[in-house]
């Protein structure tokens, strides 16, 4: 079987490398780092586990799919806790919101912010419930061509897109509470979008916490990526860890192997870049190569917001603290117009902080508390001088924390201390422009707009991860590795699925939201 090289551990290239390795292809991984997970991975130091990246799992199914392709239970690799509440939304006014397993107890807390806005709950469920009937199949499906866009999935999606709205006009429609709204669209974060920029169409990622979980993997979410590594090479895959990709070697048009930063150089039939995409394009191959991609056209696209990232050791428990916390700023609209338009540093910035030490037991030595704090920040196209703001926007986001726990003294309860700005996330983390969601998920950067996995610039290339088809976020990650290889076995004239409708009701009929016993 022919020989596969991918570029980067992170969960769209484990995902793809477990598909493939499944079906008999030599899969060959080269990460930079000690370990594997990318943005996936995870920081251990002094007794204290945090993940670098994503803190919790959505649309869990799509990854037991992934896992059961391979003849593999994705329960036997890892153990998942459903959140209950899924975190909680604490607002200026000290009111908080409160997301549940029990729509119930959901509409309660929606009814103590503002009692006519829990009756939009049922509408908005109904509305988004066939708005991701119809948004499902269309990512997970691959564009290699404009005209894949005219295909009838698109066509019912254009139905109900409503792009004329933004994320923040089309929760008007069910709720008049600002502070409601916000609850229903603080998850445009994980697209690194403000809610009144971003398109109407992702009102679809609170319906999917809602319908389907947030959940905790015990161990830190980096475990899943350690799951798929494990699977990957008990498949016959091997991941080779600080190994580097200087280049793609490339012949005329064609990516024939790749050159590590010691010197060696391999050949392969087929090469996966799970590399982070804006910065893959102008690391690992000339400009003089590039015809569509070049300096100038990444240089002028638009990039998600980059995070200010602060991992804590403390020496005392915080268990007024929800597993998953979200802090509201004052004026919510401000703090993005700072981040988006502005490209300045907030003085009153949102910033979600994980607790997930009082769920899980792995992730701190008893009696402490491992903090993961994150704060939405300009990405580096701004003109943010972090080497002189760093420690003053840490100070400020202490005092910040300080408040809100009431714990003037927290300063002196830290053990292990570690901090990631946007210059971290470029030059260690290897993110092109310091946007950690990647590319934004604007309309005319997704889909056939967005970078294909079958790459267009270069033949026997692939692209998985956040900054391709379908968009960032671990699902979409995972689809994309999966569509990926799905394209490679259509390509050598093996089985393949795109589409999975016949599971599409089986996934709206799960009724798996069960609080643990």
């Amino acid at each position: 079987m022919k020989d596969i090289g991918i570029i980067g551990a992170g969960p769209g290239g484990l995902a793809a490398g477990m598909l493939l390795a499944a079906k008999g292809f030599n899969v060959e991984i080269f990460e930079a780092r000690d370990k594997v997970g990318g943005r996936n991975g995870w920081i251990e130091e002094e007794g204290f586990i945090f993940d670098i990246g994503p803190t919790f799992l959505m649309m869990s199914f799509i990854l037991e799919e992934i896992f059961a392709e391979t003849g593999h239970d994705l329960h036997d690799y890892v153990d998942l806790k459903l959140m209950d509440p899924f975190y909680q939304l604490i607002f200026a006014d000290g009111k908080k919101l409160k997301p549940s397993i029990d729509p119930e107890d959901f509409k309660n807390s929606i009814e103590n912010i503002n009692p006519g806005d829990a009756r939009g709950y049922d509408n908005y469920m109904k509305d988004n419930a066939k708005k991701m009937r119809y948004t499902l199949p269309v990512l997970q499906r691959p564009y290699t061509s404009i005209f894949d866009i005219i295909n009838f999935d698109i066509i019912k999606l254009l139905t109900v897109l409503n792009p004329q709205r933004s994320l923040w006009d089309e929760l008007g429609r069910f709720f008049s509470d600002d502070r409601v709204k916000v609850g229903f669209t603080f998850q445009s974060k994980y697209l690194g979008m403000s809610p009144f920029n971003c398109p109407s169409m992702f009102s679809i990622l609170p319906f999917i916490e809602y319908r389907w979980g947030v959940y905790h993997v015990i161990g830190g979410l980096n475990q899943l990526a350690q799951a798929m590594a494990r699977v990957f090479t008990e498949l016959g895959g091997t991941i080779n860890l600080n190994s580097e990709v200087a280049e793609v070697k490339l012949t005329g048009k064609s990516a024939t192997g790749l050159r590590l930063t010691d010197g060696q150089e391999k050949s392969f039939a087929e090469i996966i870049m799970n590399s982070d995409f804006a910065w893959s394009m102008k690391n690992l191959f000339p400009p003089k190569s590039r015809k569509k991609y070049t300096d100038e056209n990444l240089d002028s696209k638009n990039y998600s917001c980059s995070t200010f990232m602060l991992y804590l050791g403390l020496d005392d428990e915080y268990n007024e603290l929800e597993h998953n916390n979200v802090f509201i700023a004052k004026d919510y609209e401000k703090n993005f117009l700072e981040i988006e338009s502005e490209k300045k540093l907030s003085q009153d910035p949102s910033f979600y902080v994980q607790n997930a030490s009082i769920t899980d037991p792995e992730v701190a030595p008893e009696g402490k508390t491992a903090l993961y704090i994150l704060v939405p920040v300009a990405n580096l196209k701004a003109t943010i001088n972090w080497q002189e703001e760093k420690d003053k926007f840490r100070d400020l986001i202490l005092d910040k924390l300080a408040e809100k726990l009431d714990d003037d003294n927290i300063r002196n309860k830290i053990i292990f201390e570690k901090v990631i700005t946007p210059l971290d996330w470029r030059d260690d983390m290897r993110v092109g422009y310091g946007a950690t969601f990647n590319l934004g998920h604007n309309l005319n950067q997704m889909l056939v707009f967005r970078p294909r996995n079958k790459f267009e610039e270069f033949n026997n290339m692939w692209l998985v991860g956040g900054g391709t088809n379908p968009g960032s976020g671990l699902p979409t990650i995972y689809e994309s590795g999966r569509i990926a290889a799905n394209l490679i076995q259509k390509k050598y004239g093996l089985e393949y699925t795109f589409n999975r409708k016949n599971d599409l009701e089986q996934i709206f009929q799960r009724q798996d939201l069960q609080p643990d016993s």
